[in-house]
């Protein structure tokens, strides 16, 4: 968006920790952007017929997983935040993450940099299901998915705490004289923040126009003192859903984004110096590139539960109609690893019923015991990690053959 440049001067800090250049005073530019609301907006026909596809390509994800691939939603939502995690430096291996989140969900420890991300995980299944439900979204909402995502870290002093000072990206670790960007001064937050609210809940715009332009002036304010990144993210699909664009199921537009990192910062760049159209061109394309991702993994997760229920459908003794099993297969694709305590609690059957069950399913081959001991035992679901590994790589899946 078109802004300003405001002059500030750092002042000088002889008690500063630092080598004696950076305690002295210097001056820098905040950058103050144009208020979206009000601002106008015009689209050549090349970048409208692109933000038209990737609108149409996201709906149709949304109408051709339907309530018997639910599950899948929340793997979607999931690889989307580890995603946004990995834009941030945060790199967690697709297993190591599955067990840390079976370790977690069984009262165990897992690294700080799973943590992390099993945070973001947390802040974005608190965007989807309690930010985009209220009827008015507000600064209190955006407040509430950084609490959720900081609330453990390391720096948790600051979760959900909109800066009182001022922050800058790239440059020294002391001052932001020299840095890449630095945004508003501390002073002008809040009214930024509420016209970004606004728009938010405004509806004038085509969906995904309102999305890049949300997240954009929300990566410019830079509200926070960290953590903005993947709360600007988690923003993007507030706005599609609120917008009914993707009610069910989000497109992992961060796997898009986080391949092409230099790119994204680019279009962030060219969006701060006016040239909004180029960054909404290509926030349009992540956007659909990443919803026929999705509708690709939706269709290989869906073969891989036929092949679950063939597996099971052959053994021995397999289960009668209603069965435990049954029930364990159709939660199976929202937990790649998982626990029995975990699955009573998702599918509303008794211990000793989903121990049964569990056996019968093992047996068969669907589900992979981790561990030989019976303490904290879990299980891998068969093949999903692979399907969830080539989504998150940007990869179209790959079948995964039976043996």
């Amino acid at each position: 968006m078109p802004g300003q440049r405001v002059p500030r001067t750092w002042q000088h800090n002889p008690t500063l920790y630092a080598p004696a250049k950076y305690k002295r005073a210097c001056t820098y530019d905040a950058f103050v952007p144009t208020t979206l609301m009000g601002t106008p907006l015009t689209l050549d026909a090349t970048v409208a017929g692109v933000v038209s596809e990737a609108e149409q390509a996201i709906r149709t994800l949304n109408s051709a997983g339907g309530q018997i691939l639910a599950p899948l939603a929340r793997l979607l939502l999931r690889t989307e935040a580890i995603a946004s995690s990995k834009v941030e430096g945060m790199q967690v291996d697709v297993r190591e993450l599955a067990r840390a989140e079976a370790r977690v969900e069984s009262g165990q420890n897992a690294s700080p940099t799973a943590r992390d991300v099993l945070a973001n995980i947390d802040a974005m299944v608190l965007a989807m299901e309690e930010a985009t439900a209220v009827e008015r979204f507000g600064t209190s909402e955006i407040t509430a998915i950084h609490r959720r995502l900081l609330e453990r870290a390391e720096n948790k002093h600051i979760a959900g705490r909109i800066r009182a000072e001022q922050n800058w990206i790239g440059g020294n670790d002391y001052n932001p004289c020299g840095a890449d960007f630095v945004p508003p001064p501390p002073e002008e937050v809040e009214r930024l923040l509420t016209d970004l609210c606004d728009a938010i809940n405004d509806d004038l715009l085509p969906p995904l126009v309102q999305a890049a332009l949300v997240h954009a002036q929300f990566e410019t304010i830079h509200p926070f003192l960290d953590g903005n990144g993947r709360t600007g993210r988690a923003l993007i699909h507030v706005v599609l859903r609120r917008r009914g664009v993707a009610p069910s199921y989000i497109p992992p537009i961060s796997v898009v984004l986080a391949a092409a990192k230099e790119r994204y910062i680019d279009g962030l760049t060219a969006f701060r110096g006016a040239d909004v159209p180029r960054w909404i061109e290509h926030f349009a394309g992540a956007a659909a590139q990443a919803a026929h991702l999705a509708t690709a993994y939706l269709k290989a997760a869906k073969a891989l539960v036929l092949d679950w229920k063939a597996r099971l459908s052959a053994a021995g003794d397999a289960p009668r109609a209603g069965a435990s099993a049954w029930a364990v297969i159709d939660i199976l694709p929202a937990h790649p690893m998982i626990t029995v305590a975990v699955a009573a609690a998702a599918t509303g059957r008794n211990k000793p019923s989903v121990y049964d069950a569990f056996r019968q399913l093992q047996a068969a081959g669907v589900l992979l015991p981790l561990t030989e001991s019976q303490r904290n035992q879990s299980w891998e679901a068969r093949g999903l990690l692979d399907i969830i590994a080539s989504v998150e790589s940007g990869e179209l899946p790959l079948p995964t053959p039976r043996d």
